[in-house]
């Protein structure tokens, strides 16, 4: 059995965050950046050191300081300007936000710093290696679970000979599903996992050290697979 690496220092994993306008009735009156606690603290469990990333700073500078990347979710849309595609009348996209994370993802890849893209950032993920997206799934494909997100939605498959299928060790997991875009063709990535009903569920990047995507939320570590995909990406960045 391959013994685990035991860093000398924390790697330093940044994180992606959203952004709000701010309001009456909000955290605050003025714009502010936002992301869910947990997403922190299933990088600090795997033994990284998680930051948050704002939109400004040169995305190629802050790429440098940083051990690795987590792309994460949230309740919006990638434009489908960057896959080619006119908007869906139930796409909403968050073009400043969009801008960012295309900037720090592609200053990750060039230089090689291990990437986790993470529903919306697997979706990314798909569109900067090519891909395509479904602007809409039917209610009826379950992919927004009635139940609430600490709970599973349903099983993912993983391919075997896959990294990610290495990572777990299994070949299904129990995941949350929280999304109605999907993936539709991954372009020069490489399909990991799908759902019972066909739809793509992770992805992962052969060119690079290390990029894998996830349509569903590790950070709830729902599942044993989860916190190993969190470790596989400390110990990458790690190295």
């Amino acid at each position: 059995m391959m013994r685990r690496m035991i860093p000398s220092r924390p790697p330093l994993i940044g994180l992606t965050l959203d952004h709000e306008p701010g309001g009456s009735g909000q955290f605050s009156r003025y714009p502010f950046h936002a992301l869910r606690e947990n997403y922190f603290t299933a990088v600090s469990m795997a033994g990284g050191l998680p930051v948050g990333l704002g939109y400004t700073g040169d995305a190629e500078d802050l790429i440098s300081r940083l051990d690795g990347l987590i792309v994460t979710g949230g309740a919006f849309d990638i434009d489908p300007a960057l896959y080619g595609e006119v908007p869906h009348p139930l796409t909403t996209p968050r073009p400043a936000r969009t801008a960012a994370e295309q900037a720090l993802l592609r200053a990750a890849l060039r230089q090689r710093k291990p990437v986790l893209g993470i529903c919306g950032g697997m979706q990314l993920l798909a569109v900067e290696a090519d891909g395509t997206l479904i602007q809409h799934l039917p209610p009826e494909r379950l992919h927004e679970q009635p139940n609430p997100r600490h709970e599973p939605g349903h099983e993912v498959a993983l391919l075997p000979d896959t990294r990610l299928a290495r990572i777990v060790g299994t070949e299904r997991m129990n995941v949350n599903s929280s999304h109605h875009q999907a993936v539709r063709n991954a372009g020069r990535a490489t399909v990991s996992a799908r759902a019972p009903d066909g739809i793509i569920e992770a992805i992962e990047l052969d060119d690079v050290p290390f990029a894998i995507g996830v349509q569903w939320h590790p950070e709830f570590t729902l599942d044993p697979g989860d916190r190993r995909l969190y470790a596989a990406l400390v110990e990458a960045a790690a190295r």
